[in-house]
């Protein structure tokens, strides 16, 4: 049965049904609870993160998927099967390690054969699926080389390829990038894209690190106290971010405390402490509450020594708020910087470096006007 399951295509799921559900999923340790009735789909041929702080269960529910760890409650369903109580083995899944996990005396060849062995496959199939994996990865040449003789990079190649060995119907990634210098975790991160759309497999990949997973991801879930607390795309989380947690942990981003005070044409006045009145548009999602939190991201502020140029007859009105640089953070392709407001908030803002000079830079101490849209404005009550 495992090598069934292993090393044949299965049927695809019906249309309207998810490859994987996770159907409120309980997972304990003790008295601590890393994983609270958790429940996601997960769609076939999906590249899906599981993205949250340390801690916060995502690396349990991930084990849990592979089989390594027996959820307490609720059910693990795959393609219509609960794998919930089914051996490592024999689930259609593996899962690649962030340490990688090679065996130092195997050579590059024996290393990605090693599951096919485990799973009785004759020896010319595996000769031919090696061949596959190692041409996939683009390891040709290393095939006799150990680990030790191998780079991080090459290492992680690998273990990918071991991984996509068996041809699982999930592949479950644990930070298989975090070891990796920062030039090559961007390349690899494009190769991991193109190899899983090339594959059209289901890959969920776990990491602390938002860029990647909103580089690599169509769908993000972030995870808090054992807890999915959204689940969107990239840009959806980013732009649409469901609660004050979740806008301050994916980017950056600026919060200003206030009151509704007056509600027209779709927008709202709302009487800041520190910034004045900014005036926002109206979430879709009725308000239950009049204190609220305004968030603007750094790159929807704009800063001028003159404020915006005048807005046309009947144009909305742009959010104007006078202050003084105070911090400066050239970064190559944009520029930070930090604004203590009049009324005494402080605004972080990024503005792109489009002249090669320093023409369009502000210097601390500078008096500017930091201006945005009332569409840039995320509402949020939570």
């Amino acid at each position: 049965m495992a090598e069934e399951l292993a090393t044949t295509e299965p049927p695809a799921p019906a249309a309207d049904m998810p490859l994987l559900r996770i159907d409120a999923v309980v997972k304990k340790f003790g008295g601590f609870t890393a994983v609270d009735k958790l429940s996601l789909d997960i769609r076939a041929g999906e590249f899906f993160a599981l993205l949250g702080p340390s801690g916060c269960g995502k690396t349990t529910l991930l084990r849990m998927l592979a089989g390594f760890e027996t959820p307490d409650a609720g059910r693990i369903v795959l393609n219509g099967k609960d794998i919930a109580r089914v051996l490592p083995h024999q689930r259609p899944v593996n899962m690649m390690f962030q340490n990688y996990a090679l065996f130092p005396h195997l050579s590059v060849r024996d290393n990605i054969a090693f599951g096919l062995k485990r799973a009785n496959m004759p020896r010319p199939q595996i000769d031919t699926r090696v061949a596959e994996m190692v041409a996939l990865v683009k390891l040709e040449g290393l095939e006799r080389r150990k680990p030790d003789q191998l780079s991080g990079g090459q290492k992680q190649r690998v273990a990918l390829a071991r991984s996509l060995a068996r041809r699982p119907q999930v592949l479950l990634l644990d930070e298989p990038l975090a070891a990796l210098d920062k030039k090559l975790r961007e390349s690899t991160q494009a190769e991991l894209i193109q190899l899983q759309r090339r594959l059209g497999m289901t890959f969920v990949i776990v990491t602390h690190d938002q860029e990647e997973a909103m580089t690599v991801a169509d769908r993000i879930g972030v995870m808090d106290s054992g807890r999915l607390e959204q689940v969107a795309t990239p840009r959806q989380l980013y732009e649409a971010p469901s609660s004050r947690w979740i806008a301050e942990f994916v980017g950056d981003i600026n919060m200003l405390e206030g009151q509704i005070e007056n509600r027209e044409q779709h927008r709202l006045s709302i009487a800041t402490r520190d910034a004045g009145t900014i005036v926002a548009a109206e979430p879709r999602q009725p308000l239950t509450k009049t204190t609220i939190c305004v968030a603007v991201r750094p790159e929807k502020i704009k800063l001028s020594r003159r404020g915006p140029v005048s807005e046309a007859a009947g144009a909305i009105p742009m959010n104007r708020l006078e202050g003084v640089v105070i911090e400066v953070n050239y970064l190559g392709g944009l520029t930070t910087y930090k604004v203590k407001l009049d009324g005494g908030a402080i605004l972080r803002a990024s503005m792109a470096n489009t002249a090669r000079l320093e023409m369009d830079a502000y210097n601390a101490s500078q008096r500017v006007t930091a201006w945005f849209a009332p569409d840039d404005c995320v509402v949020l009550e939570r």
